[in-house]
């Protein structure tokens, strides 16, 4: 009887702490539009040369930009960290080995800056890559995207000081 009274407290302690985090939530489409887009009184060279040099700024390598469509690619530095720990074999599953995984991770960013009217819109998209390979040679790549509204914020607020400065001048 005693036992049943541990597994129900063990049940009803998962259930409160599963209630307790809130589930992450999901955007729809508009939602990640409206997140990752921004409207300037600039001229698209302004915008476009702002936006270049706030990824320069934050450490992003530009790996490509052309005016003419408003696309700018980067990406951050990649850092690495190397892990070992304990695999079953899948031949021999009672034998137990030490494996290395190694992941590298970095943010890539892209912009899209286009002129409409008299006005820029400048669409900026973050992700985390993450590729994880082990000794054996299998290697796996995760992308996820960054839909944090601080991110976002932070960058459009350093587009628009870019463009208070270039415009300024």
């Amino acid at each position: 009887m005693r036992s049943n009274h541990k597994i129900l407290l063990v049940v009803v302690a998962l259930a409160f702490l599963a209630g307790c985090t809130p589930p992450s939530p999901v955007l729809t489409p508009l939602e990640i539009q409206s997140l990752q887009t921004r409207e300037y009184e600039h001229d698209k060279a302004i915008v476009f040369a702002s936006t270049m040099s706030v990824f320069q700024d934050l450490g992003y390598i530009v790996n490509s930009a052309d005016l003419d469509t408003g696309l700018i690619t980067t990406e951050s530095p990649a850092t690495s960290d190397r892990a070992t720990f304990p695999a079953r074999l899948t031949i021999m599953p009672e034998l137990m080995v030490w494996s290395d995984v190694t992941s590298v991770m970095q943010t890539k960013a892209t912009a899209f800056i286009e002129q409409i009217g008299n006005r820029s819109r400048v669409r900026l998209n973050f992700v985390i890559t993450r590729q994880d390979s082990s000794v054996h040679g299998q290697t796996s790549r995760r992308d996820t995207p960054i839909l944090d509204t601080t991110v976002y914020q932070n960058a459009f607020e350093r587009i628009e000081n870019a463009i208070f400065v270039r415009a300024s001048n």
